[in-house]
């Protein structure tokens, strides 16, 4: 003989027998003979967790940055926050899986967020600080780092500035150097082509050049405003024997005038040389264009030299 106990089956975990019939609990569906976890529920209430962390760490992270914002927030403040959420519209509010999602949410925020009791008996939650450090911005770790490691950085920094400023005044320095050395090349070559062309020409090209003008000549826009490049140029110039330096009246004005003394000048023996190669050079064409050339065979060669 059977009783009705034998021929009963127990109710799966997560749910109740009710007349016979399975029924599961809030968050689990019926699945057969057994009641698994509802996907959307925890999927709605995983989503709201994230908001939920989102505005508390971000909070915190605020404060931890300038000191403002909220540390603490009531745990009824939350609760409340999550009706107005446009996750939860889709229930309604008398809804058993509204309840359920709400409380769902609080559990799962509750398992990795701080807790206390304040004054008044309320529970309230906090972002833990190891968790609100991903949460601030990159200004703020910024800031933060330099305000930890000054006292290493602004040694470190002055050091660097220094060098920075030691290899700008060097490599000024340098330049400097160089650049009124070729300025002062230039003068003599100007200084010595002009007196030769003066003498070439039988007087009808002056000797001297004067000098305020070769300057202006010579120099860049940006170097007329610094008088230091012109001023070493004319110290080497006065230090050379083969210029000449004297005032001279010009239009009412006195300038002074630099002169390339000529007598002396290896330039000019090279130049006289090439000028003498260059009258050779002239003979010899017309000799070839009129048939005066003498044979190979018997033509006596030419000597020229440099």
């Amino acid at each position: 003989m059977h009783t009705i106990a034998d021929s009963c089956e127990p109710c799966p975990s997560n749910g109740e027998c009710h007349q016979g019939k399975l029924e599961c609990f809030h968050g689990y569906r019926k699945h057969g003979k057994l009641c698994v976890e509802d996907g959307d529920i925890n999927e709605t209430a995983g989503r709201l967790s994230r908001w939920v962390e989102n505005r508390l760490c971000r909070a915190y992270a605020q404060f931890l940055c300038d000191g403002t914002g909220s540390i603490w927030v009531e745990e009824n403040d939350i609760w409340n926050d999550l009706e107005g959420h446009e996750l939860m519209k889709i229930f309604e509010l008398d809804n058993p899986v509204y309840l359920y999602t709400k409380k769902r949410t609080m559990e799962t925020v509750g398992r990795y967020l701080e807790s206390r009791t304040n004054s008044y008996g309320m529970k309230e939650l906090k972002c833990p600080e190891l968790l609100a450090e991903h949460y601030k911005p990159f200004s703020c770790r910024i800031h933060q780092w330099v305000s930890t490691h000054a006292l290493i950085i602004v040694p470190v920094c002055s050091l660097l500035v220094g060098c920075l400023l030691l290899l700008w005044k060097v490599h000024r320095r340098r330049y400097f150097a160089i650049r009124v050395e070729e300025l002062y090349h230039q003068v003599c070559e100007i200084l010595e082509e002009n007196a030769l062309m003066s003498k070439s020409v039988n007087g009808e090209c002056e000797p001297w050049v004067v000098a305020s003008r070769l300057r202006d000549h010579l120099l860049l826009p940006k170097e007329r405003k610094d008088p230091v490049i012109w001023k070493k140029v004319e110290e080497l110039v006065q230090e050379d024997s083969r210029v000449d330096q004297y005032p001279k009246l010009l239009k009412g004005e006195s300038k002074v005038v630099w002169e390339w003394q000529v007598e002396g000048s290896l330039s000019s023996s090279k130049m006289r040389k090439k000028g003498e190669a260059s009258k050779w050079r002239s003979a010899e064409g017309r000799d070839m264009k009129f048939g005066q050339q003498q044979s190979p065979l018997k033509a006596e060669p030419k000597a020229l030299i440099f």
